[in-house]
């Protein structure tokens, strides 16, 4: 078959919703956009259990421990899901790994905010969470397979940990008044950031249009930020919280909401490295990794061990 050929069929299946497997032809553009999203994916979520875990030692009774300790070990196992992911497009996770000690990769913005008190629990579950489903749940009809597979069981998690910090947000939010002023001052600082995860306006986004036509993606970013919003401002009002944008109305018209401008000079100032976590985030990543060397190491070498024995024992057989 030519090259042409294969673009054909490939074009027929992304057509006809059939997903793309490790061993199927794929254009390189494809596959190279799929390693910059599934990677960056990935990393966010590994990046991602640094704010909370900060927190894990300060929960304010063992439930709240144990339920925080629970979300942060999920979202550890949702950046090994993704990375297996990306490791069938032909990568492989030292690559990954050294691309984000580097700078060279990227992952979600929103994790280079701190967490200064223990309502910013209850934020980063109710929005950035929230944001993540909002997100995430198209993923698993996403045209690369492996990536849609990995994106179901994620979702179900996810959907724990955004009732989670509901919750938390709720019984603040109905509690002392100094309890309803830290939540309310945790969606304060948390309501602009979760709204620029879903990336930079259409028009100003250089990999939606391709994304949509491969079916990578299912909706824009400026779709399912409006989504994000619709839903998420009446949940605010259910347990007696404000947006922080004084611009927020209901539209009849469109039966949306319609919102206040972004500061996308703050999204692209921290997305180059200059958020107020930015520089803190990567060097914990980098020690962890150089002080979990000899982990990796000692597993390497009792793999080696027991293939040998393994070997050995079936040349005896």
């Amino acid at each position: 078959m030519t090259v042409h050929s294969f673009q054909e069929h490939f074009d027929e299946k992304i057509d006809n919703e059939v997903s793309i497997e490790p061993r199927d032809w794929m254009p390189d553009d494809y596959r190279k956009t799929l390693i910059r999203q599934i990677s960056q994916h990935a990393h966010s979520e590994i990046v991602g259990m640094l704010p909370e875990g900060n927190w894990i030692t300060r929960a304010p009774s063992l439930r709240r421990k144990a339920v925080l300790l629970a979300k942060v070990q999920d979202e550890g196992g949702h950046g090994l899901y993704l990375y297996s992911a990306a490791e069938t497009l032909g990568i492989t996770r030292d690559e990954m790994i050294e691309q984000l000690h580097s700078g060279k990769a990227k992952y979600s913005s929103i994790f280079n905010y701190p967490t200064l008190t223990w309502a910013d629990m209850g934020a980063i579950g109710w929005l950035v969470d929230g944001a993540a489903i909002m997100n995430q749940v198209p993923l698993c009809r996403t045209s690369y397979g492996p990536y849609a597979r990995a994106m179901v069981r994620v979702c179900k998690e996810e959907s724990f940990h955004q009732r989670q910090g509901f919750e938390i947000m709720m019984t603040l939010a109905n509690g002392t008044e100094v309890q309803k002023k830290l939540a309310q001052d945790a969606l304060n600082r948390w309501w602009w950031p979760s709204i620029m995860m879903f990336g930079p306006p259409d028009d100003d986004s250089p990999n939606t249009a391709q994304s949509m036509r491969w079916r990578i993606k299912r909706f824009t970013n400026d779709e399912l930020r409006q989504k994000f919003i619709d839903v998420t401002v009446e949940q605010a009002k259910l347990i007696g919280l404000t947006v922080p944008d004084p611009d927020l109305k209901w539209n009849e018209e469109t039966g949306h909401y319609d919102y206040g401008k972004i500061n996308w000079d703050e999204f692209w100032n921290v997305v180059k490295g200059n958020g107020p976590c930015n520089k803190e985030r990567l060097e914990t990543r980098r020690k962890a990794w150089e002080e979990g060397k000899w982990v990796r190491d000692a597993a390497l070498a009792y793999a080696e061990k027991r293939k040998a024995r393994k070997e050995k024992a079936t040349l005896a057989a």
